[in-house]
């Protein structure tokens, strides 16, 4: 790969991110870990082949957020293909809660009288649903990608790189990369035996939108996925769910990116988890009409809407909290927040939790009644935690539950995020003694450090740069987009809808003024007498009438110079 610009700072970039050889940026699909490492997987494949040639009743229970809901189409849309019989099934969560609970057994048992559930994107701490389902006679296959310290539940096959004694090379697959390896080989098996089979890669899109939309942190294998589920996309060989919804968020599926995944395609989806049932999430991600397709995007688009009028109002109720609780400012700060108030909405409280975070750059959990038809005693309310790097969330939880195991009923999640449930008159000892663990980590964990790929030289200030940036990779969580920071003159300024800052900036070296913008940009900061600036910024390409120009993206600006005007 030969760059005739920016060879050195695009070195630069791949290093930092620990790419060393070329062969670390083939995007070859032959290029990923191989299905057979993933403990499990081989015992999985013969149940589920077993039940389709026997023409046995096969059940996926799956999640209510974007990766449980392309887990569950993708499983759905494999199997029917390879002739299976299968229904799916989502949790309400405001009724069933989460994971393959006993309650959710007994439910798809009475609805659907499977031979085979098999989970996607949950069940790795669900013992007693599996053990509900085998007191029902029902097999379960159980494909997950969340964090144990236990040992995996007695199902008839557990698929999870996270289960204990798994060596496969990746512990970043999220749910529905998992789906997609158990598909993958499950397809592959039975081609070899001359049955019924599909081309799974053609589910691609669906494993590119969950990897992102959950956050996977992009290793070499999810990068290779993303990639090829982008540029499916981009070539319009996606499922009519994900085309419509980009239609209904004003999207080009021809120029999409990974960012269109967690800003115009997620949200949609979840919105249906969070506000309503995500049974229509995964109706439009299986629909093959477009005018079935449309109809559920834009009712997807309708409970979005919804969802940010709940989630504005709580975020501002919430700050007017914090902005009255004592140590929230100078050196005794509390190093972590921990809210709850009898009105929020659990559907919406990871969001506000993640506004939270990042306002104060402080571990949050926000707290909402559990919705139950539970009375008196059972009093429950449900908890969305959400973390800064250094401060593994689901750690600290666990901590607390181990000094006082009765304080949490149950929990389970990640470094950055997790969830939990306990009795409401346990809400203050908990918020207590999550905040002591919290602070007990080094100060310095508390500082947010903003990092820098360095300078760039005058050359390089391009749309032939930004173009070659863009395109050397997907971008996201584990694979930072690169970001550059320099001193740069300021020749004018304007503020636009009263929030973003567009500048008009010179560099040494550069023929031509460069075009800035800081989106939401800080007043208390920028000062309009502003003659030379320091800023950190990413470089993007601005699109306007079909032109194309450079534009940096200025995520930090410190006032080096300013001009009074007399």
């Amino acid at each position: 790969m030969i760059y005739d610009v920016g060879f050195e700072s695009i070195a630069r970039v791949l290093l930092a991110r620990q790419v060393h050889q070329v062969s670390e940026l083939d995007m070859n699909i032959g290029a990923l870990l191989p299905a057979a490492d993933l403990l499990g997987i081989d015992e999985a494949i013969t149940l589920i082949d077993d039940a389709i040639d026997h023409r046995q009743k096969i059940l996926i229970i799956g999640d209510f957020d974007c990766d449980g809901a392309t887990s569950t189409a993708l499983m759905v849309r494999a199997l029917r293909e390879m002739g299976a019989m299968v229904e799916f099934l989502v949790p309400d969560r405001f009724k069933f809660g989460y994971g393959l609970t006993p309650e959710i057994v007994k439910h798809g048992a009475a609805l659907y009288q499977p031979n085979l559930i098999i989970t996607v994107d949950n069940g790795i701490s669900s013992h007693d649903g599996v053990q509900t389902a085998k007191e029902l006679g029902i097999k379960v296959v159980i494909t997950d990608h969340h964090l144990t310290t236990k040992p995996s539940p007695p199902a008839d096959a557990v698929v999870n790189p996270n289960q204990l004694d798994c060596t496969f090379g990746s512990k970043w697959l999220v749910g529905v990369g998992v789906a997609f390896y158990v598909m993958g080989r499950l397809a592959k098996h039975r081609r070899t035996l001359g049955k019924s089979t599909t081309n799974v890669s053609q589910y691609l899109d669906l494993v590119a939108l969950g990897t992102v939309a959950d956050l996977g942190v992009l290793d070499h294998n999810n990068r290779i996925l993303v990639t090829h589920g982008l540029n499916a996309i981009r070539q319009g060989r996606a499922c009519v769910g994900i085309l419509a919804i980009l239609e209904q968020s004003s999207r080009d599926h021809e120029t999409i990116t990974s960012e269109d995944f967690g800003f115009a395609i997620a949200p949609r989806i979840n919105a249906a988890g969070r506000m309503d049932n995500m049974r229509i999430g995964v109706d439009c991600l299986l629909a093959d009409d477009w005018g079935e397709a449309h109809r559920l995007a834009l009712e997807l688009g309708k409970l979005n809407q919804s969802r940010r009028s709940i989630e504005t109002a709580m975020k501002d109720e919430a700050i007017a909290i914090i902005e009255k609780l004592p140590n929230l400012s100078g050196d005794d700060q509390d190093k972590a927040v921990v809210l709850y108030q009898d009105n929020w909405h659990q559907g919406v409280i990871g969001i506000v939790a993640g506004r939270i975070k990042e306002n104060l750059y402080r571990p949050s959990i926000v707290f909402a009644p559990a919705d139950t038809e539970k009375t008196g005693d059972d009093d429950w309310i449900k908890g969305s935690a959400r973390s800064i790097a250094g401060v593994h969330i689901r750690d600290m939880i666990e901590a607390v539950a181990i000094e006082e195991p009765e304080l949490i009923e149950h929990f389970g999640g990640h470094a950055m995020a997790a969830g939990l449930t306990i009795k409401k008159a346990n809400f203050d000892r908990f918020a207590r003694l999550f905040c002591q663990k919290v602070a007990s980590l080094d100060e310095s964990v508390f500082c947010e450090q903003k990092y820098t790929d360095g300078e760039l030289f005058a050359d390089e200030f391009s749309l032939h740069f930004a173009h070659q940036l863009k395109n050397i990779s997907v971008w996201g969580n584990g694979f930072a987009p690169p970001s550059f920071d320099g001193e740069f003159e300021v020749l004018n300024h304007r503020v636009l809808r009263d929030k973003h800052l567009k500048l008009s900036l010179r560099q040494k070296g550069v023929q031509y003024p460069i075009d800035a913008i800081w989106f939401n940009y800080d007043a208390s900061v920028w000062d309009y007498r502003a003659s030379k600036i320091h800023i950190l910024y990413a470089v993007d390409i601005n699109e306007w009438q079909g032109n194309q120009s450079l534009q940096l993206i200025v995520k930090d600006l410190a006032v080096l110079q300013i001009v009074d005007f007399v």
